[in-house]
């Protein structure tokens, strides 16, 4: 019995000495995540498109009234300034520019990247009583205009001349010389020629010179002051002129040009839009010529040459 009891008291003994289960391996360590690349950084806009956002910002820009927003796909500004050649850096001189519908683009696009020069008609230096006071009067308008918002035109210059003399700033002083349907102006005041002698004294050698002017019919025989007076003028005669004062036509564009305008309106091209001067006119008429839109338009680039 004693040996009985002794013999399990030691098999107790030993199987309590056993573990009860085979020890667990050590769990492997997980996998570390995979680094996360981080994207490349954007390259840095060129100066060329940096301005050409700036010229977008501008044609967009909440400043312009929609009626004169409405009036881009008549004028096409973007094309036209891009067809003269804007860029940054240069001094861009716009010819009379009244209202500012031009320099709202203009003055905002080059603050920064070059310089706006808007070139003003000293009312001093006319003889007609009722023009003096409309000069005055815009010329005032487009200060108050400009001063009102620092921040766009904080930077523009605006420089008065005479007609009879016309003086733009020091000679060969600018790299871009746009006018935007004047050139019949000119005319009625005996001084379309010193005007483009003008442009040409102020501009650089190589320094470009953009016109856009509503164009007569190429076939037109009247005279140029009779002609002037409807606001058409021949796109031979603004070659000529240019090409008199030493410009070298460097390309023409299509840009500005409406098949649709018959150029035989009563009230020449101040019947069409946006002026619309159809007081007297029959109402089925009246739709007709705002149906045509805006006038047809020439849209030529004379170069100074580099000799020069």
């Amino acid at each position: 019995m004693r040996k009985t009891l002794l013999v399990s008291t030691l098999m107790f003994t030993l199987a309590a000495c056993q573990p009860s289960e085979a020890p667990k391996e050590a769990a492997a360590p997980a996998p570390a995540p995979a680094p996360v690349a981080e994207p490349a950084p954007a390259p840095a806009p060129s100066p060329a498109e940096a301005f050409a956002a700036k010229l977008d910002n501008a044609l967009a820009g909440a400043h312009r009234a929609d009626a004169n927003k409405a009036r881009d796909q008549f004028r096409h500004p973007k094309e036209t300034l891009g067809f003269f050649g804007l860029a940054p850096g240069q001094t861009v001189i716009e010819i009379t520019p009244g209202g500012g519908w031009y320099t709202e683009i203009l003055a905002p696009t080059l603050k920064g990247d070059g310089t706006f020069v808007g070139a003003i008609i000293d009312p001093t230096g006319v003889t007609s009583e009722g023009a003096k006071a409309y000069y005055t009067k815009g010329n005032q308008a487009l200060r108050d205009k400009l001063a009102a918002n620092p921040e766009l035109y904080g930077e523009a210059q605006l420089v008065e001349f005479n007609m009879s003399a016309p003086n733009f700033g020091a000679d060969n002083s600018a790299d871009l010389v746009v006018t935007f349907r004047n050139v019949h102006n000119w005319v009625g005041q005996d001084a379309v020629q010193g005007m483009f002698d003008g442009f040409f004294k102020v501009l650089k050698p190589g320094g470009v010179l953009g016109v856009v002017e509503h164009r007569a019919k190429a076939d037109e025989t009247m005279d140029l002051k009779e002609l002037a007076k409807t606001g058409y003028f021949p796109e031979a005669a603004v070659i000529e002129m240019a090409t008199k004062a030493g410009f070298t036509l460097a390309e023409k564009s299509e840009i500005n040009a409406n098949p649709a305008d018959t150029k035989d309106h009563p009230n020449g091209v101040w019947t069409l839009p946006p002026s619309n001067q159809v007081e007297g006119i029959a109402e089925a008429d009246q739709a007709k010529y705002k149906a045509i839109g805006e006038s047809d338009r020439m849209t030529l680039k004379f170069v100074k040459p580099a000799a020069q």
